[in-house]
């Protein structure tokens, strides 16, 4: 990033008026050399994003973490990707004045409209009955995606609703998974093995980094995302359940609390297995309720977190940058 801005600044003949930096802030007072003007997206501070270390790891960071926020602080804008980042950006850089604005990610939807849905029997290796209702958790298999609380609500659900009920509800577990990663390979066969205790191997389905294709014909064909992360930045796969319209469970904190609208596009449960069992037992009994929250969630993001949405903030933000400089010169 710093090679880059050296090249845009010395060498590359380029005359913007913005500069758009995403994510890595450290080359920003390289940029500011040129007469940029510069806007920083923090989807979140990268200090908290390293994991915890002893006294040496804390030796090491220090300058880094100093350096991360000098240099965000040099932005002439700053945005972050929802109001949870938001109050973590404010302290974690208690340096920084200026309060970010926020700017909602958005998703490309052309896919989900141009691609045809696979057969849910040539994706799911079960005979599933015509009437199956179908709960979908994507994810990274990491532990602090906390998806064992799916599973927990699985059991948790069985008590809720009648046997019949029961006999028609599946789980399908879709995430990220590579075999260099450690965590990766160690938490799949925890979960695993963890819905073998609970005796609901036939009830659970594990996917591993699906396809685009699968994932999108995944939540084409569910009836419900379930959602588990605490304290998520922002959450890209519920505004996809949404625009797909299908109703979302997930944790109520972080940035699912600003997509999903409780009692109305979905619910936002306290972090209990017993919360989001309640929580999907009523989608399974009220039919009626699931495809009005489905059809709530998909207005929403079409209003609030579509491309065009997004275009026209971030243009908003661009053009008062832009008017600022050309009054400077």
């Amino acid at each position: 990033m710093i090679y880059a801005a050296i090249y845009i600044v010395f060498f590359s003949g380029l005359k913007p008026d913005i500069v758009f930096c995403d994510l890595v802030s450290v080359c920003i007072p390289f940029l500011r050399i040129g007469d940029f003007k510069i806007l920083f997206y923090c989807h979140f501070p990268d200090q908290l994003l390293s994991k915890p270390g002893g006294t040496l790891k804390s030796i090491y960071r220090a300058p880094l973490n100093w350096l991360e926020e000098i240099t965000t602080g040099q932005a002439h804008k700053i945005l972050v990707n929802s109001k949870f980042t938001s109050g973590v950006f404010a302290s974690t850089f208690k340096r920084i004045v200026v309060v970010p604005d926020i700017l909602h990610p958005s998703m490309n939807t052309r896919p989900f409209d141009d691609t045809k849905p696979l057969p849910i029997d040539e994706i799911i290796i079960k005979d599933l009955p015509d009437n199956s209702f179908i709960f979908l958790s994507i994810n990274r298999y990491e532990r602090k995606k906390n998806l064992k609380l799916a599973i927990d609500a699985m059991n948790e659900l069985k008590k809720c609703v009648p046997a019949a009920e029961w006999s028609r509800v599946y789980l399908v577990m879709a995430g990220g998974y590579d075999t260099r990663v450690i965590e990766n390979v160690e938490h799949y066969e925890e979960l695993v093995v963890h819905a073998e205790k609970l005796e609901l191997t036939d009830k659970i389905t594990f996917m591993k980094s699906p396809s685009d294709i699968i994932k999108l014909s995944l939540l084409k064909h569910c009836h419900c995302l379930i959602y588990t992360p605490p304290n998520e930045h922002f959450g890209i796969v519920p505004i996809e359940a949404m625009y797909t319209a299908k109703p979302v469970i997930a944790a109520n904190s972080g940035g699912p609390t600003e997509t999903v609208v409780d009692g109305t596009t979905g619910f936002l449960c306290n972090i209990t297995a017993e919360d989001f069992g309640k929580a999907m037992a009523k989608f399974i009994q009220n039919e009626d309720m699931r495809k009005q929250f489905g059809d709530a969630g998909h207005l929403r993001m079409k209003k609030l977190f579509s491309f065009e949405a997004f275009t026209e903030q971030l243009e908003t933000v661009v053009d008062s940058l832009r008017n600022i400089k050309l009054r400077q010169d």
